[in-house]
């Protein structure tokens, strides 16, 4: 009986001793996110080129766009996390503002019109819920999104499971996410007239304005009957520490589309049917017309390597296709080069290749005989290279403060893109972390 009593008491002193060490885990745990952090993050994107879609593939595609983000991550707890991110961006474009392109005196596919589509103000709204498991090798979360601009209102929603194993160095993740946007179908000013209800050639536009080489317009044009865009991501995620200076990852994305996939106010011009013109600008003969359907798939890797205190270089490769007939290849380095203990410069390099779309055409080159035709370059067999360089301020005891939030890291960068077609683009970001004390 003593023996047993003993067993006993060892017993119930054991699970108590577990009992109040796996309390004890979880008051002490380490939280995922120790304090309230924001970020506020700003750009300045500019571009141009002589390939509008607007203007059926020859005119101005200038554009200019400022863009403003808050991203506010809360500690709920030790485990879970909220983060919301707002974002507004105004642009002005001489592209979209040919829409109307006889809102001006002169009508040129190369000059800005006055018309109102000449510049917008995009804003969206998101948030994110992550909960971590107590050992931190299992993560959760879900996401829900809006956003809007002038012609288009997106809603979307998603989430996301991480597993991580082999003492963290080994990660799995599965991502899923739904958005579902409907357009506002604007069509280029002179296709108006000839939808339902529309006066045709006796349409005011059409009197007030001469047309010369063919008189005789007589477009193309059927207003469209779908306004509304479905798109299903899945996406699937593997990263592996290969060395303790070596990191490897690997993804795989593929994205189901339906709907409205084509823009309502890009025009096309045919090869077959004479040209008709108001002042230097080419009437549009049909708008663009795309499959209500796309399927594409995208499988890339990343190889990070730490070389040294000082130099660190990161790699990434992808390739896509798509069931349009676009396959292209992505590959760039960035090298990464400490050159003080709170300063980090950031080279970088990113070459981009190509094919066509099955149904794009260049300026006048599509038929009307053809059941879907474009002429946005964006859809055309190109190569692009961009240049960048960044720096980056880091002081991870937030020594600096403004008011109640300490300045954790601060990042500038400038990136150049061209593209062997007429098309060039730079943009200026810049992002500030600031934590709460």
């Amino acid at each position: 009986m003593k023996n047993i009593l003993c067993i006993l008491s060892v017993f119930v002193l054991a699970n108590t001793y577990a009992q109040t060490a796996k309390d004890s885990t979880k008051i002490f745990k380490k939280r995922v996110l120790e304090t309230k952090e924001i970020d506020f993050l700003t750009s300045y994107y500019t571009q141009s080129g002589d390939n509008a879609a607007v203007s059926g593939g020859l005119g101005t595609e200038a554009l200019t766009d400022v863009t403003a983000t808050v991203i506010v991550s809360i500690p709920l707890n030790d485990d879970d996390i909220l983060t919301i991110d707002a974002g507004i961006s105004a642009y002005t474009s001489a592209s979209s503002s040919n829409v109307g392109a006889f809102d001006s005196s002169f009508a040129d596919p190369f000059q800005a019109s006055s018309g109102a589509s000449g510049g917008d103000v995009w804003a969206s709204l998101s948030g994110n819920f992550s909960h971590s498991s107590d050992d931190r090798n299992n993560i959760w979360s879900a996401n829900v999104s809006v956003s809007t601009e002038y012609d288009y209102f997106s809603l979307g929603f998603g989430g996301s499971y991480t597993k991580l194993f082999n003492e963290k160095n080994t990660e799995l993740s599965i991502k899923g996410n739904v958005f579902l946007d409907t357009w506002s179908t604007i069509y280029p000013t002179e296709l108006r007239p000839f939808g339902e209800g529309g006066s045709g050639i006796n349409d005011p536009i059409f009197s007030q304005n001469i047309i010369t080489g063919n008189t005789n317009y007589t477009p193309r044009f059927q207003e469209l009957t779908e306004k509304g865009r479905n798109s299903y991501s899945l996406g699937l995620g593997f990263s592996q520490i290969l060395h303790k200076n070596v990191q490897g990852s690997l993804a795989l994305d593929v994205v189901q589309q339906n709907g409205l996939l084509s823009t309502p106010f890009q025009r096309v011009y045919f090869a077959d049917v004479a040209d008709s013109f108001i002042d230097n600008f080419q009437l549009a003969d049909a708008i663009e017309r795309l499959p209500d359907s796309r399927f594409k798939v995208a499988l890339g890797g990343r190889l990070n390597w730490y070389l040294n205190e000082r130099f660190t270089v990161r790699t990434f490769y992808r390739y896509y296709f798509d069931d349009w007939g676009i396959t292209s290849h992505t590959a760039s380095i960035e090298v990464p080069i400490k050159i003080a203990e709170k300063f980090t410069l950031y080279p970088s390099y990113r070459f981009y290749n190509q094919t066509a779309a099955d149904y794009f055409r260049p300026y006048q080159e599509a038929v009307s005989t053809d059941q879907f035709y474009t002429t946005d370059y964006d859809l055309s067999e190109y190569s692009a290279n961009q240049f960048g360089l960044g720096v980056s301020y880091t002081d991870i005891f937030a020594k600096t403060h403004i008011w109640k939030y300490g300045l954790k890291s601060i990042d500038l960068r400038f990136y150049k893109y061209d593209r062997d077609t007429t098309f060039t683009s730079s943009i200026i970001t810049a992002g500030f972390n600031f934590v709460m004390d």
